[in-house]
């Protein structure tokens, strides 16, 4: 059911319970005072009836029925179009939820049109009925509890996010790989969110000088203002959030490049390690191999050899292989191969 919750209210009082869109309008031209209508996720029919009843412009009612707006406050004539986008922060997976919450607001009416869970409209018009004299205020006290709300919600977010950079820290100093995707994705969150945040102290300082049909009382200002204080506290931290998140992503980068360093160090010390090791191993097997064909060519028996019927022919081979193996020898460790 897209009509979720739907009120007249007369004097800060809820004086009727329509169950129909209908039944509103009807109320409203019987009794006068304020309607408070709930939509979620409405269909286009219930949409245009609502424009049609209270003369909404066409360019604020294709952008509700569009979605997808950034925050903003538009003034057309006699009605106030909002756009507020909620966010709410999940523990579990540790991220940011954000919504889409639409509001109208003229003189008598006010109509909000949510996108998504976020949000509980409910607890917000609860309160507001708990206190009658804010409410009597009509329409903007409202728009006021709904903006108060949002922000207010933003806190949780807030914290959230700055426990997930603190975590980031840790996993930068720890060496973890998967800390570059985790920076990226939580900087496209922040960004979201400072765009849902920024445009809001603009609009509720708007709001708190009211229009030409929107004369704000003066404690509703004060109200206002109060909101306005938090928004900026907000702003300010998720802009340091950003900051924060630009040099933990510098601060990786760089250890991530000594971490390559120091590998390449070691490999490159390694590396020359077994090239000595090979230097060695290679001269003595040359050392060696020098004596072993002298004695594989004189091992070969054939009939007519020279020196085999020499007296002196074994201690020649003897002399000779030892004699190479020392040259051998001596090239080698003045190269310094040993």
């Amino acid at each position: 059911m897209t009509l979720v919750d739907n009120a007249v209210y007369v004097d800060g009082h809820r004086t009727a319970n329509p169950t129909s869109l209908d039944e509103t309008y009807e109320v409203m031209r019987e009794r006068g005072g304020m309607a408070w209508i709930g939509l979620y996720r409405p269909e286009v029919e219930e949409t245009r009836s609502v424009a049609d009843e209270f003369g909404l412009h066409e360019l604020a009612v294709e952008d509700a029925l569009r979605g997808h707006q950034r925050s903003k406050l538009e003034n057309y004539d006699s009605t106030l179009f909002v756009v507020l986008r909620p966010a709410r922060y999940i523990d579990d997976v540790e991220k940011v939820e954000f919504g889409e919450l639409h509001v109208f607001v003229g003189t008598d009416f006010l109509v909000s049109i949510r996108h998504a869970e976020s949000l509980d409209l409910g607890q917000v018009r609860r309160r507001m009925e708990a206190d009658p004299e804010l409410l009597a205020m009509g329409s903007p006290a409202a728009l006021y509890a709904i903006l108060d709300a949002v922000v207010d919600a933003y806190s949780p977010v807030v914290d959230g996010l700055e426990n997930d950079i603190d975590e980031i820290e840790d996993q930068i100093f720890n060496g973890d790989p998967g800390v570059s995707r985790r920076i990226y994705e939580l900087s496209r969150e922040v960004t979201e969110f400072q765009r849902a945040t920024h445009p809001l102290e603009a609009m509720v300082g708007a709001l708190e000088k009211g229009w030409e049909h929107f004369q704000v009382d003066v404690e509703l200002q004060q109200r206002l203002r109060d909101v306005r204080d938090h928004v900026i506290r907000v702003v300010e931290r998720v802009d340091s959030f950003r900051l924060l998140l630009q040099n933990a992503l510098s601060v990786n980068a760089t250890l991530v490049a000594q971490r390559q360093n120091e590998e390449m160090r070691r490999l490159s010390e390694t590396s020359l390690a077994q090239n000595e090791e090979i230097k060695r191993i290679s001269s003595w097997a040359a050392i060696i191999f020098a004596p072993t064909l002298i004695g594989t060519v004189y091992g070969m028996n054939f009939t007519h050899m020279p020196e085999l019927e020499w007296a002196f022919g074994y201690p020649f081979s003897i002399a000779l292989m030892v004699a190479t193996g020392g040259v051998l020898y001596a090239v080698f460790k003045r190269m310094k191969w040993l």
